[in-house]
């Protein structure tokens, strides 16, 4: 359980990423990626699914379908609901580098198939 300000304060490292569709001129890449803190003694993660839109470009496919093990608290002790954690997840996600995590499975996944 952490405190919902806290959150930035977790330090969440890359843990992996997939690519589920690999898009084509109707359709965009797909994918999803995983953070976390493996090395605390409680281990925290959060997931989502990111959409392509150029070359380059990548965006969380849905901002309030993250999932995570977190449970945040407010200032007061109070269970965050689903809706109020998504704006403190999003506010971490923004600070992670995970569009380079993807843009590297991408290239590896190009390296691959040829």
């Amino acid at each position: 359980m952490w405190q919902a300000c806290s959150t930035p304060d977790l330090h969440f490292v890359h843990l992996g990423t997939s690519v589920l569709s690999h898009g084509d001129q109707h359709q965009p890449r797909t994918g999803q990626t995983l953070w976390g803190n493996p090395l605390e003694p409680s281990v925290a993660g959060v997931a989502w699914d990111w959409v392509q839109l150029a070359h380059g470009v990548y965006v969380m496919a849905d901002p309030l379908g993250l999932v995570t093990n977190l449970r945040l608290v407010g200032d007061h002790g109070e269970t965050l609901t689903q809706s109020q954690m998504a704006l403190y997840l999003n506010e971490m996600v923004r600070h992670l580098p995970w569009q380079q995590e993807v843009n590297r499975a991408l290239q590896a996944l190009n390296n691959t198939s040829h």
